[in-house]
């Protein structure tokens, strides 16, 4: 179930003694604008995807209205900018026009769930992960063949997630278990059948050392210097792995409930990112932990648990998914230093895995909310559906993208919160979706097994017909 309209809920009050912060309500207009996200965030992004003034200038002084591509393009030509090409923000306002809409065209069909689908950091290479086993890499500037078609081991559930390295040599996935595989991609086989065909060489994140304890993993990502992992897992802790000393190397027992994902804030390693079934989000400066595992900070926001958190890169902003039917948009300055139990907003008993969010819950908002904006419209339910910001190259991130319980893909503008796209195709819940870094390209993968690329203006081939939407595709093998 989703909303029926899209709303950005902006807060300027922190909640400090425990008052409660009135809200707008969905059946409700604010009084406020709603494209006025009045935070550093929303200048800086505008920063990163507005053309240069001197464009605006050379199209009749009307600066406050959008600049048009033919414009820009004969401004370049005439060296309004006086640089006689285009800078990162005139090439992201450009880009960012064209959203990634039209089709779809099937890449790929499976007879089971996909969990995880995500374009590798040069967007040639792209990894979807399914509930049977399956991890597929395809060559995307191969025609999207199947590069690597791998079959797990020791599978529990599901492949809950995959990461690859940033040289694009390896693969990390896991399942309900201790033990993370990695898989050699730049191996000349295509078949890697674990331990027949190739060695799935098995990290231990357990404490014993021997795999014997019983938790699962939910989250895996690779450092930026692919030396070290961090993993969230189902006993409510971070694992940070060495690889290159092929050891654990640090674990925090961090929330009070399963760490649904982590991540690295961004290049240094430093800061970790984590969300939780606590509701909580929680920053760790591995610089300054101390023995009792105390975090830096705090966020608190969201009613319900955290499926998914996506780093803006910067060491300072992020977004996370929550089980209450919401994005929030986070600024780590605005963290406490501790978060108590959620008060009790509910007096009955849900469960996302197989209930409706209930219609008396929408409303209800955290009295501590330290969140920079709101993001509704999307529905998060049955399994951890995944948010991003769009890249930075095409886009400046002014766009923030999730899948949806409700079989669509939603994009909404960062500053705004208006919903700027749906797209529609799937029949079951899509739970994660990856936009390509460069190309207005967004690759979009549902429990019904499909695989499907979206694109502006299209690849010149006709889109998947709704009448002959089951009709398995060939594969690549």
């Amino acid at each position: 179930m989703g909303y029926s309209m899209s709303r950005l809920e902006v807060e300027s009050d922190l909640c400090d003694d425990g008052k409660t912060i009135s809200e707008v309500s969905s059946g409700q207009r604010s009084s406020r604008p709603s494209n006025n996200l009045d935070h550093e965030i929303a200048q800086v992004t505008k920063l990163k995807s507005q053309p240069h003034e001197l464009f605006s200038q050379g199209v009749h002084g009307r600066r406050n209205l959008p600049v048009s591509t033919v414009k820009m393009l004969a401004g370049r030509e005439c060296n309004y900018s006086g640089r006689g090409r285009f800078s990162s923000a005139d090439c992201c306002h450009l880009l960012s026009k064209y959203l990634p809409v039209n089709g779809p065209w099937l890449v790929d069909q499976m007879n089971s769930r996909a969990y995880v689908s995500q374009f590798s950091a040069d967007g040639s290479l792209f990894v979807a992960a399914f509930q049977g086993s399956h991890i597929r890499i395809y060559n995307v500037e191969n025609g999207w063949k199947v590069q690597k078609n791998i079959l797990a081991k020791s599978l529990r559930w599901t492949i809950t997630d995959t990461s690859l390295s940033p040289d694009q040599r390896y693969l990390v996935y896991s399942s309900m278990s201790p033990i993370i595989h990695i898989v050699n991609v730049g191996s000349a086989e295509t078949e890697s059948l674990a331990n027949v065909t190739e060695i799935h060489d098995g990290l231990d994140f357990s404490s014993d050392g021997n795999g014997g304890s019983s938790f699962g993993i939910f989250s895996v990502k690779f450092s930026t210097d692919g030396r070290e992992l961090v993993a969230g897992s189902s006993d409510d802790s971070i694992y940070v792995y060495d690889l290159e000393a092929n050891r654990l190397s640090l674990r925090i027992l961090a929330h009070w409930s399963d760490v649904n994902t982590v991540c690295f804030a961004d290049e240094s390693g430093h800061l970790i990112y984590s969300g939780s079934d606590d509701t909580f989000c929680k920053v760790w400066d591995r610089r300054c932990l101390d023995a009792n595992g105390k975090p830096a900070g705090v966020l608190m926001g969201h009613l319900e648990g955290i499926s998914f958190i996506d780093s803006r890169g910067d060491g300072r902003y992020f977004i996370s998914n929550g089980k209450d039917q919401a994005i929030k948009l986070w600024d780590i300055r605005r963290m406490s230093t501790s978060g108590s139990s959620t008060p009790g907003y509910r007096n009955y008993e849900w469960d996302y895995r197989w209930m409706d969010y209930p219609p008396q819950s929408k409303d209800l908002k955290h009295p501590c909310d330290r969140s920079v904006a709101t993001y509704r419209g999307h529905s998060v339910l049955r399994t951890l559906i995944r948010c991003y910001f769009s890249p930075e190259y095409s886009t400046g991130q002014k766009y923030i993208y999730t899948g949806s319980h409700n079989s669509c893909v939603y994009i909404y503008d960062l500053v705004s919160g208006a919903q700027v796209a749906t797209l529609k195709h799937h029949k079951s819940p899509v739970r994660d979706c990856s936009w390509h870094p460069y190309y207005p390209m967004l690759v979009s993968s549902s429990w019904d097994g499909d695989i499907v690329k979206w694109e502006f203006p299209g690849s010149g081939e006709a889109s998947v017909p709704s009448s002959k939407k089951r009709v398995r595709r060939r594969h690549f093998l």
